[in-house]
Formats: C-alpha cells, structure tokens, sequence
C-alpha cells in the first residue's frame, strides 16, 4: 500500500514548482531505474512498483509493492512502466571540461532528452544550457533521455556571459558557416546549438568564433535541432578518429 499523500507528492512532482521545492523528481521503468543504480545509486531514494526489477537492487534502496490503480497515480505516461522510483536531484558538477555542448533556448523536453542520449553516446558528459531552456527534470525530457541524465551533466547559466568570458572555440550552428564536412575539426571547444525556431540569439552570435553550417543536398526547409546535434557531434568525433 501507498499513502494517499505520497500519492499526492510524487504526482506534484510533475510540475517544475514542487520539483524545485522540494529538489525531487521522478523516473520510470526498469532500464532508467537501471542506469540510476549503475550512475548515480544516492540519487534514488525509493522505488515503487507492481512487479519485482529485473535485477537485484542494492540493500540501501526500498522497494514498495503496489498495484496497477496506485502505479496509474503515481505515473505521468498513458501506458505506466512497471516500476517509478523517487529521486533526489543530481549534484552541480565543479569540473568544466575543454569539449562540451551549449543549448540556447531549446523548448522542446523531447529534443533536450535526445540531445542528452546522444551526448552520451558521443562521449560529452557536459552540457551548459541558457537559464530559459526547458528543465533537465521534466518527465518528457527524463523519458526521451533513455537514462543520459544520470551519465550528461547539465548546468543552467548565463549563456552570455558564460561565453563571453571562455577561452575555448565556440562552434555555433547558423545556416551561414563553414561547411562542417570540409572544416578541420577538434574535440575541444563548445558546440553552441540554438533555438528550435529561431537559432542563435543575436546577443550572443558575437561570440561564435567558428560558425559552421551541414549544407544541405536534397529537399527540406530545416533539420530538427537534435538531428543537427547528432550530425555535429558525428563529425567531430570522426576527426579525432576514435575516442580516447
């Protein structure tokens, strides 16, 4: 059995307010609950669910049995995973790589989460978004992340002034750059990608000392903003031949 007031909390936990409040957020599933215990295991502090894991949990996690009518409650997706489990949030990281990604104003929870997967699958595990980019704990972004949230670390500043005041190279994607298959690239700068319908702010296009553009070479008006991130990062790891 669950109380109908853990009920209450973990189902407010959908808005940004009560996540803020109280620094908590929900996951659903077996693999995202997986990627949790393997990445970041202090970060859950209960799980629920109809049926056991598919894997053993370490001892210090609860587990709670439920039925399908509390899980139904407790969910935010139209078909429930069979298990949720009760997060705290992640810690700010300290460390600032010399390669990572930057978002400007990116609204769309299922374009953030894809950016997440594929900075993981990439190898970038750091991403510097503007304080206007949709939240890292929206259960859209959470879902579409497929668990990167928990191997990408993400930090909400002043775009502006962040780059401003950086030594690395800043990449940004405009439709008006270098051919980002004839550039010679490194792994080592930040790739600054923009707005879903407006790209780069104006303010901060002065400080893009690289702009680079994917030409296009058949029909289409534009790419989505996580197709675009998936060619570039493609790319830059091509050139640097294999990942140490």
């Amino acid at each position: 059995m669950i109380s109908k007031e853990k009920i209450k909390h973990i189902r407010s936990l959908q808005r940004k307010k009560h996540r803020d409040i109280h620094q908590q957020f929900v996951i659903e599933g077996a693999k995202m609950i997986k990627e949790a215990i393997d990445h970041a295991p202090e970060s859950i502090i209960e799980i629920y669910g109809t049926s056991p894991l598919p894997f053993k949990l370490p001892n210090s996690i609860p587990f709670h049995e439920i039925n399908s009518k509390e899980l139904s409650q407790l969910s935010s997706l139209k078909t429930p995973q069979p298990q949720i489990a009760l997060c705290t949030y992640l810690p700010r990281p300290t460390h600032r790589p010399n390669f990572l990604i930057a978002l400007d104003t990116i609204q769309d929870p299922g374009n953030f989460g894809t950016i997440l997967r594929l900075a993981s699958w990439f190898g970038v595990n750091y991403i510097m978004a503007s304080k206007d980019t949709v939240d890292l704990y929206n259960p859209k972004v959470i879902q579409a992340s497929m668990g990167a949230i928990f191997t990408v670390n993400v930090v909400y500043v002043d775009l502006s002034e962040e780059l401003k005041n950086t030594d690395l190279p800043i990449y940004g994607a405009v439709l008006e750059g270098e051919n980002v298959y004839k550039k010679e690239l490194k792994r080592e700068g930040i790739i600054l990608m923009g707005n879903e319908g407006n790209g780069i702010h104006q303010d901060i296009l002065p400080f893009v000392s690289s702009p680079i553009t994917i030409p296009k070479f058949g029909h289409g008006e534009s790419l989505n903003v996580a197709m675009a991130t998936a060619i570039i990062l493609s790319e830059f790891t091509r050139s640097e031949g294999e990942i140490e």
